[in-house]
């Protein structure tokens, strides 16, 4: 089995053994097709993302040796005129096809998108889903190719993606009571993204369900000072509205940030994790 690693080093494996992938040019073909998900990037597009606008007199040739070179890595047993499985051939270029578990950005966008579902009814699953997601992360999303202008709006994409699973771990938090560990992981996340109004509400809600109402009040300002100075914005609607209820001593936002499920609402048993779908099958396979 193979699996791809992206969300820090960028890594291969098969069963269990580290690929070797060669040079930059080479790993950056890879990188490209795991960030098109399964999709097909035609050549054209990958020769001027590759050598950004100065390719050589043959480039294609490069690219079908580069190609030939990582299908030898990814699948070694394969027969020498047999169709590439993984790395294959689809006009009018090249797609990657893995399960959905096989690569690490893959994976943690299933986790979030299940954990986001089951907020509401199963804040605890959730909880636990965006725990694992988020321990995929070993740095930086395509931290290799950052240079690389073709990786820029999917490293924005995971950036704003992992941003959001920390903002629903301290929301699931909340709703399974933990506000002692939500406050340290709120007072973590303003401090990374001072900018991002939802991290300032959750944090100041963390501090109101401890008890520290005169805390809660306190991060308020701060974020309000914060923004005015880095961004000359004055807070969000939520914002205003939580410091409103908060001094007035209404605790109506506070009970929905922190309502558990009902005994209906919670799943009786959760069900057994699927076996990874196998990948599908290629198109024909031409020459690389």
């Amino acid at each position: 089995m193979v699996y791809i690693r992206v969300l820090g080093s960028f890594a291969a494996e098969r069963d269990g053994e580290t690929v070797p992938l060669g040079g930059h040019r080479q790993r950056s073909v890879l990188a490209l097709l795991v960030s098109a998900r399964g999709r097909v990037v035609s050549v054209d597009r990958m020769i001027e993302e590759l050598w950004q606008g100065a390719a050589p007199a043959r480039a294609v040739a490069s690219l079908q040796a580069y190609v030939s070179n990582l299908r030898r890595l990814l699948e070694p047993g394969r027969a020498p005129r047999a169709a590439a499985r993984l790395l294959v051939s689809a006009p009018p270029g090249y797609a990657l096809r893995l399960p959905e578990d096989a690569v690490d950005a893959w994976r943690f966008e299933r986790l979030l998108g299940e954990a986001r579902d089951l907020l509401d009814r199963a804040p605890d699953r959730a909880r636990r889903l965006l725990r694992e997601a988020l321990a995929l992360w070993q740095g930086p999303a395509y931290a290799e190719t950052a240079d690389e202008p073709w990786s820029h709006a999917e490293i924005t994409r995971l950036d704003e993606l992992r941003l959001a699973a920390r903002e629903l771990d301290l929301a699931a938090g909340l709703r399974v009571g933990d506000s002692a560990g939500v406050v340290a992981r709120a007072a973590l996340l303003t401090r990374d993204e001072p900018l991002r109004e939802e991290g300032w509400r959750l944090h100041a809600l963390a501090l109101w369900a401890a008890g520290r109402q005169a805390d809660a009040l306190s991060a308020l300002r701060r974020a309000r000072a914060v923004l005015a100075e880095e961004a000359g914005l004055d807070p969000g609607a939520a914002l205003v509205a939580l410091e409103r209820a908060i001094l007035a001593q209404d605790d109506r936002v506070l009970r929905r940030a922190t309502a558990a499920p009902g005994p209906a609402e919670v799943p009786a048993a959760e069900p057994a994790a699927a076996a990874p779908a196998p990948p599908r099958a290629p198109p024909p396979d031409g020459a690389p």
